[in-house]
């Protein structure tokens, strides 16, 4: 990554710029870079197009339009071109026309020679012929055919010669008398004065409708949010340029409808151009054009003009991450319902339990932080679990629709394949400009090993689309050009990622804060330059950030069923071996039993990069050491790796163990909840940039040992970590007890259905029922995580008691402890904590001792239906 203050580099000449330099100097926005040029190249196809060709620029079609006439050849002597679109305006455009002239001819001396250029955008009545028979001075430019407001300013504006170039439209509802505050406005600097009614001093005569008024500004708060930030009236019809650059930019859009007033000043607003907000006079006027519709139009517009920008490389590139993605899942994607991810044990019935809890509290009006439909009566408290509300929400139409089991499968997919491109943005704008390169190292960055194994079922470790943004984000503060805006815009995508994740957004931090100590040492100066900047910049996004998580943090640690730290034991670090092997899902040289012995289990694999990459990173780090960007990648990557080895680092094949640095950490908030192997995941985007800037530099090369050698190597370093598809397996069937609804005789209002033993993480199949009958019982038991003891530490699952432990042994062991009266009062206390109405056990290992051991404890034996046996608890009661 690029930091802003080497935009100094940037400045030098290219002859004097070394390769190194060029790779790590942010010396170009390569978004903005691309659609300048693009712009550049079709802005004389777009306005041929437009008519302008017609409309007629050389000297004898002026001639023919009156220019010469008017007294105007010489265009340099023109100080003011005022340019008014008009479709259909025969009743308003000839006193607005009146008025201008008028008020020129009376003030020129102060705003020079002057012209009006009446833009006719194909009218079907007089508006042609009031223009034709005004005053001298006012040209008549048309179009062949009605295209919109955008197209009539394309239109006039090129045809304009003036120092300055006003545009206002025909109803003239800001009077043409308040272009003195314009003109002093420019004078002082800008580059554009927009009349606006939003800001201290501005007079609004006559108003609209009070709920077209409310529409209407609510569709500008989206457009200033969206497009323009800090201007807060982008559609007032009554804007002074300076001449040269309106004709830059009105020739360089492409929007025909009235969404042109937001993509100019957008493109001022990008080059860093000063754009003045003066309050004006404004009374509406009777027969607007603008409806409340048109506002998000214009968003729509823009988003499009953005995709139009876009190189048919992304676009390919876009759609290769999607094929990986759906690839990777294809086992499942096509059936979710019927097929599960075998290797993520159970959390794919987490998740998707995750998934329809939220869309149903979302449909009932109910608080989507907590739930009680699993661990019953006590419930779980959402916030305090990964339940990814900034995806589930979005989700809960699909949910409620389709299913859980299709909306997590789509959410996922899409959602990793998102991630890929965000970080292949990331890569193209700041770090290199080869695509080809970008897409390697966008691929490992989604695609590592790491990630693969946590795509079982952990979407929160997958869906990581916000952390390239916010990274981007980060860098643009430490230039100092918009940190207020930055910091605003950095605070609004910290607070969703925390609906994304937080634990992903505390190791991004950390990603973040290890690259930044690294290259502060080896460019001081920058990080001298950048520290005011950014550390103000910080500040905004927190008190931006704050206020949007306060409650949901407040509730998720202070509220029902919150708890404090979740232990994962000494062991949860990686092993130092593990760095070099190969993950289970290793396309070439996958080792299932040999992966598993280096990890927790197949969802964390959370290093395996394998051996040739490894070699290769250190390589790449060596041949290209002068550039501070590879130092930092080297250092963030090196010292991620050794983090995730945990508090205790044992050397491989001996029995000596060194304390390791995240002892320092482990026990502070927050990180004491961390499994501490999934640092390692830092390495994938740190290494995949490192591996584009070697790329690009191959691949730049004029010798063809040198980029056959290069790209050999890159090609053994990553073709042994290909992913294979994620394995799947046909789904157990949901018993006919439940989809059938025949539980609902059983469970009474206020009372739950109790699965033997209670589901819990190792076994949590009943949550599937739970979703397969759209949420309509409660049931005591679940995988989550809830509070234990008086010290409410974090544990997976419920509470333990007596009767729900001695039943998971007895189905573990197949051993049934003698049960007598004791047993017998205990259980039915804990029946009775539980609410229930009936229990349930269905066929599993050791069911029929099962079945002897609740018999026992009810004292009656259970009744088969429905594919379990079930024990009803009001007979007899």
């Amino acid at each position: 990554m690029t930091e802003p203050t080497e935009r100094t580099d940037a400045e030098r000449t290219a002859t004097e710029r070394t390769d190194a330099e060029r790779a790590d100097a942010e010396l170009y926005d390569a978004e903005l870079y691309h659609a300048e040029l693009a712009d550049a190249e079709l802005a004389d196809a777009e306005l041929a197009d437009a008519g302008l060709a017609d409309a007629g620029l050389a000297d004898a079609e002026l001639a023919d339009a009156g220019l010469a006439d008017a007294g105007l050849a010489d265009a340099e002597r023109v100080g003011l071109s005022v340019v008014i679109p008009a479709y259909n305006e025969e009743a308003r455009l000839g006193p607005t026309l009146d008025a201008v002239t008028r008020y020129l001819a009376d003030n020129e001396s102060r705003f020079g020679c002057w012209e009006v250029i009446v833009s006719d955008d194909g009218s079907t009545d007089g508006t042609r012929e009031v223009a034709a028979l005004a005053h001298p001075r006012v040209r008549l430019v048309t179009a062949d055919r009605n295209r919109g407001k955008g197209n009539a300013l394309r239109l006039g504006v090129a045809a304009t010669a003036g120092a300055r170039v006003l545009v206002t439209d025909a109803d003239l509802a800001a009077p043409i008398e308040e272009l003195e505050r314009l003109d002093k406005a420019l004078s002082e600097g800008n580059a554009a004065a927009i009349g606006s009614r939003a800001v201290p001093g501005a007079e609004i005569a006559d108003h609209q409708h009070p709920l077209r008024e409310l529409l209407g500004r609510a569709g500008n708060l989206l457009i200033r949010a969206t497009a323009v930030p800090g201007l807060r009236d982008t559609q007032c019809g009554f804007k002074l340029f300076d001449g040269d650059l309106a004709r830059e930019a009105f020739a360089a859009s492409r929007l025909d409808g009235w969404g042109i007033d937001v993509e100019v000043l957008q493109r001022l607003h990008r080059a860093d151009h000063p754009i003045a907000e003066v309050p004006v006079r404004w009374s509406h006027q009777p027969g607007s054009k603008v409806g409340p519709l048109d506002y998000p139009r214009v968003l729509g517009d823009l988003v499009l003009l953005r995709l139009r920008r876009l190189r048919p490389a992304d676009l390919l590139v876009t759609a290769l991450f999607l094929v990986l993605s759906v690839a990777l899942y294809a086992h499942r994607f096509f059936d979710p319902g019927h097929r599960y991810l075998i290797d993520s044990i159970q959390d794919q019935n987490q998740w998707e339990w995750f998934f329809a809890v939220t869309a149903d509290n979302l449909a009932h009006l109910r608080n989507p932080l907590f739930s009680d439909l699993q661990n019953f009566p006590d419930g779980v408290n959402l916030m305090a679990n990964t339940v990814m509300l900034g995806m589930s929400v979005p989700f809960a139409p699909l949910t409620l629709l389709a299913g859980p089991a299709v909306s997590l499968s789509v959410c996922m997919a899409l959602g990793l394949a998102a991630t890929a491109v965000a970080w292949y943005w990331l890569i193209v704008k700041r770090v290199v400009r080869h695509r080809g390169a970008a897409f390697v190292g966008a691929a490992l960055a989604a695609f590592a090993p790491p990630m693969v194994s946590h795509a079982n079922a952990h979407p929160n470790f997958v869906i990581l689309f916000m952390i390239p943004l916010l990274v981007d984000r980060a860098l643009r503060l430490a230039t100092g050009a918009r940190v207020r805006r930055d910091g605003i815009v950095l605070g609004v995508l910290t607070a969703y990622q925390v609906f994304l994740g937080e634990e992903p957004l505390l190791l991004a931090a950390l990603g973040m804060a290890l690259f930044a100590v690294a290259y502060a040492a080896v460019r001081p100066d920058v990080a001298k330059a950048a520290l005011r900047p950014l550390g103000m910049g910080l500040l905004v996004a927190g008190a931006v950030c704050l206020p949007l998580v306060a409650f949901p943090l407040y509730w998720q640690f202070t509220g029902p069923q919150s708890y404090h730290s979740v232990l994962h034991g000494d062991n949860a670090g990686n092993s130092p071996l593990s760095l070099l092997a190969f993950a289970e899902r290793s396309l070439l040289f996958g080792d299932a039993a040999r992966a598993n012995e280096l990890s927790l289990n197949p969802t964390e694999q959370n290093a395996f990069y394998g051996w040739p990459l490894v070699l290769l990173a250190f390589a790449i780090a060596v041949r290209l050491w002068e550039r501070p960007l590879v130092k930092a990648l080297a250092f963030t990557s090196l010292a991620a790796a050794v983090l995730s080895l945990g508090p205790k680092i044992r050397i491989p094949l001996t029995d000596t163990v060194y304390p390791g640095p995240w002892a320092l950490v482990r026990k502070f908030p927050l990180f004491e909840s961390v499994i501490e192997g999934r640092v390692a995941m830092i390495c994938a985007p740190a290494l995949g940039v490192l591996l584009a800037v070697f790329l690009e530099k191959v691949l730049s090369t004029q010798r063809i040992g040198t980029l056959y050698a290069g790209l050999l190597a890159v090609a053994l370093a990553l073709l042994p970590i290909v992913p294979a598809p994620l394995k799947a397996t046909p789904r157990e069937p949901v018993p006919a007890f439940i989809t059938s609804g025949a539980w609902k005789s059983y469970v009474g209002r206020g009372e739950s259905l109790v699965p033997l033993p209670l589901p819990d993480p190792g076994a949590a199949e009943a949550l599937h029922w739970q979703t397969a009958a759209d949420l309509g019982f409660t049931m005591p038991g679940g995988y989550f995580n809830g509070p234990y003891g008086a010290d409410r530490i974090g544990i997976y699952g419920a509470v333990p008691r007596y009767t729900s432990d001695m039943l998971r042994d007895v189905r573990y062991t197949g051993k049934v402890p003698v049960i007598g009266r004791n047993w017998r009062a205990q259980a039915k206390q804990d029946f009775a904590y539980w609410k229930a109405g009936v229990l349930v056990v269905a066929p599993q290992p050791n069911d029929d001792k099962l079945r002897q051991a609740v018999t026992a404890l009810t004292g009656k034996p259970g009744k088969w239906t429905g594919g379990v046996w079930v024990w009803d608890l009001h007979e007899g009661s």
